[in-house]
């Protein structure tokens, strides 16, 4: 029977709730600063439907079923996940922040830049919606424009364009209580296009300018880049199940066949078809075989990618940074497998494209299976998780090398705020109590 320890500080598990797969990746950080992969579960998704969830119950058989694959090989009980939350109900905006300041000689500190981050949560939103993250975009001190950090600058007016990502309070909730049904408890939940940019993306073209699109089976997800920041999030509510559901209607056959179809013997782009094959396929109880071109096939799944295409340019030009991507688009998620996707997006887009693998970031030995495009957002998850853990594992350090724990400041600043009532009443008690209260002792 085989043992299983708990799960390590260091080891980051993350849970990936897609609308055709739920995948659990656990791993941690080598001596090299490279990913680990510990263990793999990936099962089937029944239960969400374009990236929400719509049927709890089987969706926590789904997340039971693939982390206890995944718990197995790593021989580990896993008690917290970072996840990932996607679906059309996700919207962002763009906001100015302002946080004046007492003095003009002392310097911005990081205290003064998490209050105006903070302040970005008190947004007023439509009923129904929160804030999921606030990114800052560029800041501005006294008239100086264009800062990206103002940390140690001095002044008196700081102001911030931020960044904001919204989602539905019943779509967050409900993975919540998917996530605890199995047992678990969230450590974070990241918007999955941009955990997916952390796996696929290098800081150059983060920089340069870059559009990631992350075609998925219910959704693409867009994020884009510019100077190294966050510009743009958007999600489109198609994804690779409609080019499947295209495949059914077109070819008259079931969904699982059409399914096989399209990862098979699909292709983006009709024109990279040569030899017109004749793909066979078994009729029902003994009718006769379907045959099926091959050409065919792919004008079919050529007009379903071209539509999405049309949807992720119009995101791109809604953004104002169709002209400053030097680095053009990156494909990922399970959409981009099919056969030239990168083709046809350069051709549709006008944009230099290529495939985004998420292994980049992995140590060498890594296992075959994540590999893939489809495993990019789960790969970007425990990324986003182990900087998490690096900055926590800091802060103990910092505050261990100083000698002084996190009740300390609270207790002296709580002692200065003491009122002189509070300070008089005190003296008085120590003077005239010649014995100890061992009530007033207990409750202390």
């Amino acid at each position: 029977m085989t043992e299983f320890i708990p799960q390590p500080h260091d080891v980051v598990v993350a849970l990936d709730i897609g609308t055709t797969k739920v995948c659990c990746l656990a791993g941690r950080k080598d001596a090299h600063g490279k990913l680990e992969i510990l263990g793999v579960g990936k099962v089937e998704s029944v239960g969400v439907l374009r990236g929400v969830v719509s049927n709890i119950e089987k969706t926590v058989g789904a997340i039971r079923e693939a982390v206890d694959i995944c718990e197995r090989n790593a021989r580990m009980k896993f008690n917290k996940v970072h996840v990932g939350i996607a679906g059309q109900h996700i919207k962002s905006l763009q906001h100015r922040g302002i946080l004046t300041r007492d003095s003009d000689h002392s310097e911005i500190s990081r205290r003064d830049v998490e209050r105006i981050v903070n302040d970005m949560y008190k947004l007023v939103l439509p009923p129904g919606d929160k804030i999921i993250h606030v990114f800052p975009q560029e800041f501005t001190v006294d008239s100086e424009q264009g800062i990206v950090d103002p940390i140690g600058m001095c002044g008196v007016r700081l102001e911030a364009n931020f960044h904001i990502i919204t989602g539905q309070i019943t779509a967050i909730n409900n993975i919540y209580r998917c996530i605890e049904k199995a047992g678990l408890k969230v450590a974070d939940l990241t918007l999955e296009p941009i955990a997916s940019a952390e796996a696929t993306l290098s800081e150059e073209e983060k920089q340069a300018g870059v559009a990631l699109v992350d075609i998925g089976g219910g959704t693409t997800d867009i994020t884009i880049f510019h100077e190294g920041i966050i510009r743009h999030t958007a999600v489109i509510p198609f994804g690779g199940n409609v080019i499947t559901a295209d495949i059914k209607e077109g070819c008259t056959v079931m969904q699982p066949q059409a399914e096989k179809l399209k990862v098979k013997f699909g292709s983006a782009l009709s024109t990279e078809v040569f030899d017109n094959r004749i793909i066979t396929i078994p009729g029902l109880k003994g009718r006769e075989h379907k045959e099926i071109s091959e050409k065919n096939l792919a004008r079919i799944i050529q007009a379903r990618m071209e539509e999405v295409l049309d949807y992720v340019l119009w995101e791109i030009r809604r953004s104002g940074y169709e002209r400053k991507l030097i680095g053009g688009v990156v494909l990922t998620g399970g959409g981009s497998l099919l056969a030239h996707s990168d083709k046809l997006s350069e051709f549709h887009t006008g944009m230099s494209s290529r495939v985004g693998v998420p292994v980049e970031h992995l140590a060498h030995g890594y296992h075959e299976s994540v590999n893939s495009p489809i495993f990019s957002t789960a790969i970007g998850l425990m990324l986003r998780g182990l900087e998490d853990v690096a900055a926590g594992s800091g802060e103990q350090d910092r505050s261990q090398e100083n000698g002084k724990g996190n009740r300390e400041p609270s207790n002296v600043s709580e002692e200065k705020e003491a009122s002189w009532l509070d300070s008089v009443f005190r003296k008085t008690k120590e003077w005239f109590e010649a014995e100890p209260d061992l009530d007033f002792e207990q409750k202390k």
